[in-house]
């Protein structure tokens, strides 16, 4: 069985899925004071909407997650496979 490839990253995904499956991009939020760690709306807003919200622009946000997620982060990278980790 070959490997799941990871979770994309895009504008569209809901901030939950994407703290969940690279835990490693929570720190960006909090550098940004994006308060997006532990919010119940997080399950509902997208990247786009936190960027929005918090007057970030989403190119750049986007840029430095995608750098983040490329230099490896602490801990485990879920998979669109529940329950498989890179």
């Amino acid at each position: 069985m070959s490997p799941v490839p990871p979770i994309p990253i895009s504008p569209e995904m809901p901030v939950h899925v994407l703290m969940s499956a690279h835990r490693g991009t929570i720190p960006v939020f909090l550098r940004h004071r994006m308060r997006c760690v532990g919010c119940p709306v997080a399950r509902l807003h997208t990247v786009r909407d936190a960027c929005r919200d918090h007057e970030m622009d989403l190119a750049t946000f986007l840029a430095e997650i995608e750098a983040t997620v490329a230099e490896g982060e602490p801990g485990r990278a879920r998979t669109q496979e529940e329950g498989q980790a890179t």
